[in-house]
């Protein structure tokens, strides 16, 4: 994380390039100790959200994380189900810039960032349905984002169709687009103004705004671990179709 005091702007980067920013346990970890961290920085009055490298923003959970879950459909254990600023009561604002891949356990952070900035090379897509898994908690929350049909979609079409920049901007995913390279620029000059302002104007708008979302966001939540429990299939019959994946796509 690197904190400018002069505009009161935090840039948290996502910074495992060679995996395409996805998230291992790690960095899950070290994610929630950021949020709680900047709860009690004052110098920092705005956040910007970003992934290192070109191809990606985030690709989600790293499929060779070692995850436990309990022998139990009810006790699921979602491994980044509070990795977001939300989550860990941050009410702060949160800007993601999005360059390249955004998918699966990405809009977990996206989900609860309060507005998104992309470049034109950004892309969206949702790969769970494609190997066998249920996609419960990322559903829920990007329903709140897009139109409902055209979450639906993404969340159905799986591998097979990438959301891109444009349409994302189209449907009101994305606030603004830039060229390529662009996206983190454009959000820190959001961030700086938003840190000019006085800070209990604005935590309070993001505290009211969030309300008006997180009574749907609870009930499928609520939901979400059993969907999760009764429809994933094994983890050997996922890697198997993990392995056996076709690389082409339509992008829309």
């Amino acid at each position: 994380m690197l904190a400018d005091k002069d505009t009161g702007v935090a840039v948290v980067t996502l910074d495992r390039p060679e995996r395409l920013n996805a998230i291992d346990l790690a960095m899950r970890d070290e994610l929630r100790s950021i949020w709680r961290e900047l709860r009690f920085d004052d110098s920092v009055r705005a956040v910007v959200l970003t992934g290192a490298g070109e191809r990606a923003f985030c690709t989600g959970l790293d499929r060779d994380a070692e995850v436990r879950q309990p022998n139990s459909p009810y006790m699921a254990d979602d491994p980044l189900l509070r990795v977001g600023p939300k989550s860990n009561d941050l009410w702060k604002p949160v800007i993601a810039a999005v360059r390249g891949m955004a998918c699966g356990g990405a809009f977990y952070l996206l989900g609860e960032s309060d507005f998104l900035v992309a470049d034109t090379t950004a892309a969206f897509f949702d790969p769970h349905t494609t190997y066998g898994m249920v996609s419960a908690y990322e559903s829920v929350l990007m329903a709140q984002r897009m139109p409902y049909g055209e979450a639906a979609r993404m969340m159905l079409m799986g591998t097979a169709e990438r959301i891109s920049a444009q349409r994302a901007y189209d449907i009101g995913l994305v606030s603004e687009l830039t060229e390529p390279g662009g996206a983190l620029a454009a959000a820190e000059q959001c961030a700086a103004v938003i840190a000019g302002y006085p800070p209990e104007g604005v935590q309070g708008t993001v505290r009211a705004l969030w309300a008006a979302r997180e009574s749907a966001v609870a009930a499928g939540f609520a939901q979400a671990g059993h969907l999760v429990s009764l429809g994933n299939l094994p983890d050997e019959r996922q890697a198997e179709l993990f392995a056996g994946r076709r690389a082409s796509f339509r992008t829309r």
